[in-house]
């Protein structure tokens, strides 16, 4: 009987894991753009420090799974290949349209405030490439202060501080030329645990705060009686999702400073998915006016 019963409960713990995997799996991805971070740390021994964290900051998000990402460098290379094919200098069958960027719906952006190893114990140890290596025990800190802005409006949603803090013992390593923040060897020292940890905290408190705010799309055309939306397998649209439709109205601009204050948005329609790509999605209208539907109105969870 007693393993009749465990049986049971494992069962049930494996049905509930397969359904939690498979509901992370489909989940919806909201496409996030990443900026490099500034490095305020005072390290500045370490040139590239803000942008070593935006690498892996930008990695970690993509391997959780949740978010479709795109960087700075990213947004610059596309509008360099749209700058050249405006110039007339390659055929026109083969060149990126100016204005065709993806948009992202939330903007990261961020600084490095605290970065740094405090270190006890004795022995001056040897000194590799400007990497000295000596017994002792040592403790690490990072800071960043993360910023969530809106797309749209440009205004700062949320800004939130995440801390790192590791430590370790008997070899210590300081740190007096170049040093590579991504590479294996820094990853192993207390500060490059200080890191890790700094940007697991950063992708939960993401995941966390963007997950209350819906998922959005546009559509691409109506054709065939069926609405064309951006969005396919990429994003994690399934055949079977529900969407509502809204038209934006006019942006509502602040005289005083000039700032976009968002618009008005009135919806049109329910659609439901039914068949999926990998770059868009085909859908039809469950409730509203088809012929109200078109180019660029906005899709919503």
């Amino acid at each position: 009987m007693r393993n009749k019963v465990a049986i049971f409960f494992m069962a049930v713990g494996i049905s509930l894991g397969l359904a939690t995997t498979g509901f992370c799996a489909n989940a919806l991805k909201k496409t996030v753009a990443v900026f490099e971070f500034e490095n305020d740390s005072g390290w500045s021994s370490i040139a590239n420090l803000g942008y070593d964290f935006t690498t892996q900051l930008s990695d970690a998000l993509v391997q959780s799974g949740k978010f479709i990402v795109l960087t700075r460098k990213d947004l610059d290379v596309v509008m360099a290949e749209q700058d050249l094919a405006a110039s007339d200098r390659m055929a026109k069958s083969n060149t990126a349209q100016i204005g065709k960027v993806v948009p992202a719906q939330i903007l990261i952006k961020g600084r490095i405030t605290e970065f740094q190893e405090d270190t006890s114990g004795g022995g001056q140890g040897i000194s590799i490439k400007g990497v000295s290596l000596g017994m002792k025990k040592s403790s690490a800190h990072m800071a960043v202060i993360i910023q969530l802005i809106d797309s749209t409006t440009g205004e700062i949603i949320e800004s939130k501080r995440v801390d790192g803090e590791a430590s370790g013992g008997g070899l210590s390593v300081g740190y007096s030329g170049v040093v590579d923040v991504n590479s294996s060897s820094f990853k192993k020292t207390p500060l490059g645990k200080a890191v890790q940890i700094t940007i697991d905290q950063a992708v939960a408190y993401l995941s966390q705060k963007l997950s209350s705010m819906p998922w959005q799309g546009k559509v691409v055309t109506v054709k065939d009686g069926l609405v064309f939306v951006n969005s396919g397998t990429t994003a994690g649209v399934q055949s079977g999702n529900t969407f509502a439709i809204y038209k934006e109205g006019e942006a509502l601009i602040d005289p005083d400073t000039g700032i976009n204050l968002g618009s008005e948005k009135t919806k049109v329609a329910d659609i439901r998915v039914t068949d999926v790509q990998e770059k868009f999605s085909k859908a039809q209208v469950t409730s509203g006016k088809l012929e109200e539907i078109s180019k660029g109105d906005i899709v919503q969870e």
